[in-house]
């Protein structure tokens, strides 16, 4: 698999026991979503540019860094959102777009239902937010949809992922990099991801 950053860490093993455990509440359920977001977007933009900024400590002059204002975000409505709330904590500046993608239960094929990006995609780093890459067709849709933006650098930021919708990606769009906190076994005859955690959506918005 190419260009796939399997993030390992204490507090995610942790988190994602409770995302998969079926008598995890909405409340729970939520709290150990937004920590795995937190780490795997600060994973994602480890090696994000900045510049240099002089600064006065209360003893001396020294200096400092500022990140390059570069990013933008793109949630896969309507679970991505829920990996967007933990980043408005930490990288507050940042522009956010939006694809609302639909998923066919009977032939898991999606739609889509809205499209709004921020204008200027070509000179940013655009991060698509999705908790659960499973057959990668959604993705696919907002990739494409981003590069008819003229959006150039493009990465996927999900929870849990299944070796088919990796695959795909990387048939379609091999220089995307894609960071997960899983690659689960694989997809179930209704094209879940196995052993997964269910309807990350149903589940943290409590529908």
């Amino acid at each position: 698999m190419k260009n796939v950053h399997l993030v390992e860490h204490s507090l995610i093993k942790h988190s994602l026991t409770y995302l998969r455990d079926k008598n995890t509440g909405i409340v729970n359920f939520r709290q150990h979503a937004a920590i795995i977001s937190q780490i795997m977007i600060m994973e994602a933009t480890r090696d994000l540019p900045v510049n240099e900024k002089p600064i006065e400590t209360p003893l001396t002059a020294t200096m400092g860094y500022s990140i390059q204002e570069s990013l933008v975000f793109v949630p896969v409505l309507r679970a991505g959102i829920s990996m967007l709330f933990p980043v408005k904590d930490f990288l507050p500046w940042a522009p956010v777009g939006f694809i609302g993608l639909e998923r066919d239960e009977l032939t898991a094929v999606a739609h889509e239902y809205y499209q709004k990006f921020p204008q200027s995609l070509k000179e940013k780093r655009v991060i698509v937010l999705d908790p659960m890459l499973a057959t990668g067709g959604s993705l696919v849709d907002t990739i494409s949809a981003l590069e008819n933006k003229f959006a150039k650098t493009i990465c996927v930021v999900c929870i849990v992922a299944a070796p088919e919708g990796i695959k795909l990606l990387n048939q379609k769009y091999p220089d995307v990099q894609i960071y997960t906190a899983a690659i689960d076994s694989h997809l179930n005859d209704r094209k879940y991801i196995v052993p997964g955690l269910g309807d990350f959506g149903d589940r943290y918005f409590g529908t």
